[in-house]
């Protein structure tokens, strides 16, 4: 199946020409936002992976190709709604204003990088979710959220993301058919990135829209081009506005194309061929905005230029800040797993405390 084929929504095709008229928010400066916000997104995807292979970091899902789902949704979202986010979703989080060494932190396995305020407003309450590494349980706890924002009252809402290969799960069909019985102010968004690890969209559902799953849990549904940041970004805008206003909640499948590995600890070579590989570049939401800006007379080389520089710059920055941290303390392995510690692990918890400091020669930091 040719996913490029189906027909979605979309503004700008990948060769960057106007295919519909503009929505009226997209001004010059939003356009240009969207395009600096993926080239930064990009070049820490990079970045990140240089870290891990270089042992500064964890294993790494990285996401690259999905620049444009992410950015779209942390532009989006106001500071009141709540997002729960899966783990392919930094792009969403920095731009959102989650702090990116933030998310160095959870994949360098330090438990404070899942504790985290809007990164301009240090005395904000941020109630964003941590990443979800488990596929599709998160889509439960949004469920809980938009309950809460509901029985609030305050119009906010929630959005919820997943990839392709949560739809198969329970917790999904079971999230949407809930938000659905229940009226909720809640947007699911799936990165349908045509691969759930190793396993090809086509053999995960015989259906020719995921979006389609949205019939049975009487929620609306709807497909569009997650290559297209003008796209993506409009269809979300619309279907948070439906929420805040109690018309219910929105399953949204944004197609893209997985163009990395699954994670650093995957080859995608075993399992695909170079050949799609190589085609589903043609598509890369980057370039496509990039030449629509140029066909416009929104971008030249000198802006480009200006902007890897600055990109390059504020990713280095968060990872000069990330290495810098001290270690977590040990025992926050236990701090960290409950949300009142039981008082028998009390004890361990001591020992563990006395014993780190004894290696330290009786200073605990």
């Amino acid at each position: 199946m040719n996913v490029q084929a189906l027909p979605m929504k979309r503004f700008v095709n990948h060769h960057g020409d106007i295919t519909l008229p503009l929505p009226g928010w997209a001004e010059p400066n939003i356009l240009r936002t969207l395009y600096t916000d993926m080239l930064t997104a990009r070049t820490y995807d990079y970045k990140a992976v240089a870290l891990q292979r270089t042992g500064q970091l964890g294993t790494y899902p990285s996401h690259l190709g999905a620049e444009a789902i992410g950015v779209a949704i942390g532009r989006a979202l106001t500071r009141q709604d709540v997002f729960i986010p899966y783990y392919r979703d930094m792009p969403a989080m920095w731009v959102r204003g989650i702090a990116m060494e933030k998310n160095l932190q959870y994949w360098g396995g330090d438990e404070r990088g899942s504790h985290f305020d809007f990164d301009d407003e240090p005395d904000s309450r941020c109630r964003d979710l941590p990443f979800c590494v488990p596929i599709a349980t998160q889509c439960t706890h949004a469920v809980g959220v938009a309950a809460a924002l509901k029985i609030e009252g305050n119009h906010n809402a929630a959005l919820v993301t997943c990839g392709d290969g949560a739809t198969s799960k329970g917790d999904f069909l079971e999230s949407i058919n809930c938000a659905g019985a229940w009226n909720l102010p809640l947007v699911f968004v799936v990165n349908n990135n045509q691969w759930a690890i190793s396993v090809p969209r086509k053999l995960q559902c015989a259906a020719d829209y995921l979006s389609e799953k949205a019939k049975g849990a009487g929620i609306k549904g709807i497909t569009v081009d997650g290559n297209d940041v003008v796209a993506i970004y409009d269809t979300i805008l619309q279907a948070l506005d439906r929420a805040r206003k109690g018309k219910g909640p929105t399953l949204i499948e944004a197609i893209s194309y997985r163009l990395s590995d699954h994670t650093t600890a995957d080859d995608a070579s075993r399992y695909r061929s170079d050949d799609e590989l190589q085609q589903a570049w043609k598509y890369d939401p980057i370039e496509r905005h990039k030449s629509f800006l140029m066909s416009q007379g929104l971008w030249d080389e000198h802006k480009e230029n200006k902007a890897l520089e600055e990109s390059k710059a504020t990713v280095e920055q968060a990872v000069q800040r990330y290495l810098a941290l001290s270690p977590q303390p040990p025992e926050s392995g236990f701090d960290y797993l409950y949300e009142t510690l039981p008082k028998e692990l009390h004890p361990q918890r001591d020992a563990l405390i006395n014993k780190a400091m004894r290696m330290q020669g009786g200073k605990h930091e």
